[in-house]
């Protein structure tokens, strides 16, 4: 039995998150500059967004480029920039075949502007799509939003009454990147590395994670349905007991 048929189609992860990571390593170890890595990524992309609508997974988030990036070597940075602007010219048809719905998380304003004039026609060109929904995470950490989503609400309290009582969990959460998009069910990291790497902090309180040694060039279809299968075996307790979850 495949991965895939293992899986229990009425218990699906509704949102699952991912940080793509060992790209680097990846073509080193085949003796390449770290760019061959990220070139040779796309196919992972393009196959974990395939897997993920072809069981019906309703939101993919992939950790696509993090404000912490900018630190690394200048050629690598803009190598970067120019492949994904050709990664979202090329695979603009795709989505629309494949019914996929683009958006993103994260300081665009912070991008390129070729990056972000090609961003923003392939999100408008999509968003009557009604499958899978795709979110990339660029020019995108935690701290960062958070933190401007307290900027935001100061703002907001200068032009406005507000009440300290006012600010829970749900007002909060309407000043976040991901306002209106359902927490992760499943997050996965790859590469054997186990670290949260400032990606969706708030988000993933109570998401479960899966961390897998395969390297994010070498992840396929099957890779992500053993992540899915792993997590349909897990028992999600919300701060519940398990008497409790059987009772209700």
């Amino acid at each position: 039995m495949s991965a895939k048929d293992k899986i229990d189609r009425t218990k699906l992860p509704k949102h699952i998150a991912i940080i793509m990571d060992g790209n680097g390593r990846w073509a080193q170890k085949k003796g390449n500059q770290r760019i061959f890595g990220h070139q040779n990524a796309v196919k992972a992309v393009r196959e974990t967004v395939e897997g993920a609508g072809e069981i019906g997974v309703e939101f993919l988030t992939l950790y696509t480029f993090s404000t912490e990036n900018w630190n690394r070597p200048k050629n690598e940075v803009d190598a970067l920039m120019s492949l994904l602007v050709a990664t979202i010219n090329s695979e603009s048809g795709t989505l629309l075949q494949n019914n996929v719905r683009l958006k993103t998380i994260g300081d665009i304003d912070g991008l390129p502007k070729d990056v972000k004039k090609n961003l923003l026609e392939l999100i408008q060109k999509t968003e009557k799509n009604t499958g899978l929904t795709l979110i990339l995470a660029l020019n995108y950490s935690a701290r960062w939003e958070i933190v401007n989503a307290v900027k935001n609400i100061v703002s907001k309290s200068k032009t406005s009454e507000l009440e300290v009582d006012e600010i829970d969990n749900a007002f909060f959460e309407k000043y976040l990147n991901t306002y209106g998009i359902p927490d992760p069910d499943l997050l996965i990291r790859t590469s054997g590395e186990y670290r949260i790497s400032n990606f969706l902090i708030w988000q993933i309180a109570y998401t479960e994670l899966f961390f897998t040694p395969v390297l994010w060039p070498d992840f396929r279809k099957d890779d992500l349905y053993n992540a899915i299968v792993d997590y349909q075996n897990r028992e999600r307790r919300f701060g519940k007991t398990s008497d409790q979850l059987k009772d209700s």
